[in-house]
């Protein structure tokens, strides 16, 4: 238990909202008040009992822990103000305050608030201008944080998304030093079928011959074409015709053109001619692996630098919905896959840009398209992202066919830290996030709901 400290006006004077006051006013409070010394570890709050005081720290200071996990949510040194403020609209303690050290507090009871305004206006505003920048920091902290819950769920799969394009270049650039290394026999080979300069003169004609890359067939029209030229390679003496004829094959040519190349050669100089072709091809593929590979991580880095706004400043600029809704998707392209949803997106043409804050943009895209993905089926769900303009308006839609909201759910379901999650699966601090972030941008977010039909909508005023 506390130890109850006698009255000293004095004492409150260390309180940097009470400094400069009149003597009456700290006179007031420290009869009003308590002073109370805490030892090192003892409680000052619980979390749920009702918040019924302004708490301020004397000397010492308070942790504040989240009533789950138990980290540290904030703390408050000698000299601040916490606990209920006048005009707050705090009923219940959310954490759990500890005194760290030798601690004194001064509690004013809530009941004494109109008192006190009626005594001090001063100290009143003093106090709701905390209460301003307390929330001001409480909403950037939950906005920070719900960033970070949304990258942590993501990050699963762009570790996937990142891993196969990664393990594609190891294996291209194991397959290429392959390739690369066998190329000098290839070349020594052909050199002892054929005269130095006939051998250079069919090597420069096979390099430049123009060969596309076949089409996609199905895999028996695939094993057809591939059986036929194996077998017309045996035929120009290659004794491995059945392993060339894949990357031949992968390169667009067939028999008929390579014919009429393997005509301007001896007979005995074929074999190493297209042997050194197919080499050549097959180190121009996984080369082209490498660089497509590549191309793609430097894609995801980027979708990952525009989802997160990393390099852009804070402030708001002219923006493409499209641009941000593009750029979350992609975010999701691991989870859309695994739960084999099928995606849908109607962007109408010629949308005018929007003034906004990209990052937060992007981070009401990531709580619906991630609600959505939530409400679908395990598998085979389907998600429709729609983006136009209507009158002065660009509408955003984000449906999904899921099981839908009940109707005595709906009313709430932009309420903080509202959920009907299983404890554990989620904050309920999303939608409510998304709802005041559409608000700063001058728009409104609706939703509309029945089984098998889901559609939030995003409403945000147009720039000419």
């Amino acid at each position: 238990m506390p130890q109850l400290l006698p009255p000293n006006p004095a004492a409150l004077g260390s309180i940097t909202a009470f400094q400069n006051l009149p003597s009456a006013v700290l006179g007031w409070l420290s009869e009003t008040g308590q002073l109370q010394r805490y030892a090192a570890g003892e409680t000052v709050v619980r979390a749920g009992e009702a918040a019924d005081r302004l708490l301020a720290v004397v000397a010492g200071s308070v942790h504040y822990f989240r009533p789950e996990g138990g980290e540290v949510v904030f703390r408050t040194a000698a000299g601040s103000v916490s606990g209920v403020l006048p005009y707050s609209r705090l009923q219940v303690f959310k954490g759990r305050g500890v005194a760290e050290g030798d601690t004194v507090l001064f509690t004013l009871p809530r009941s004494q608030f109109a008192a006190l305004e009626q005594l001090s206006p001063e100290l009143v505003q003093r106090l709701v201008s905390l209460m301003n920048d307390r929330a001001r920091d409480e909403v950037r902290g939950q906005e920070r944080d719900d960033k970070l819950r949304a990258l942590g769920k993501l990050s699963a799969g762009l570790s996937h998304e990142l891993n196969n394009p990664a393990a594609a270049i190891g294996r291209a650039a194991a397959g290429l030093a392959e390739a690369l290394a066998a190329k000098p026999l290839l070349l020594q080979n052909l050199l002892a079928t054929c005269p130095p300069a006939e051998a250079v003169a069919a090597l420069t004609a096979l390099a430049a011959w123009p060969a596309e890359p076949a089409p996609a067939l199905p895999a028996l029209a695939r094993a057809d074409l591939e059986e036929e030229l194996a077998d017309w390679l045996e035929t120009q003496g290659c004794p491995d015709g059945y392993a060339l004829a894949p990357t031949l094959r992968e390169a667009g040519l067939g028999p008929a053109a390579l014919g009429s190349v393997a005509a301007q050669l001896p007979a005995p100089a074929r074999p190493p001619a297209l042997a050194w072709l197919a080499g050549q091809l097959a180190a121009l593929r996984l080369a082209h692996d490498i660089h497509e590979a590549s191309q793609r991580i430097s894609q995801l880095v980027s979708n990952v630098k525009t989802y997160t706004h990393m390099d852009r400043a804070g402030g708001r600029e002219l923006l493409a919905v499209t641009a941000g809704l593009d750029s979350t998707l992609n975010m999701f392209a691991y989870p859309l896959r695994q739960q084999q949803v099928r995606l849908s997106r109607a962007y109408a043409p010629g949308l005018p840009q929007v003034l906004g804050q990209a990052g937060s943009l992007n981070q009401v895209w990531t709580n619906l398209i991630d609600n959505a993905l939530d409400a679908l089926p395990a598998q085979g769900g389907q998600l429709t992202v729609r983006a136009d303009q209507l009158g002065g308006q660009v509408r955003v839609q984000v449906e999904d066919n899921g099981s839908g909201i009940a109707p005595e759910v709906l009313p709430h379901i932009f309420e903080p830290f509202y959920t009907t999650k299983p404890p554990g699966e989620g904050t309920g601090q999303g939608l409510e996030i998304a709802y005041r972030i559409v608000q700063e941008h001058g728009g409104r977010l609706e939703v509309a709901s029945a089984p098998g039909c889901t559609v939030f909508t995003v409403w945000l005023p147009a720039q000419p």
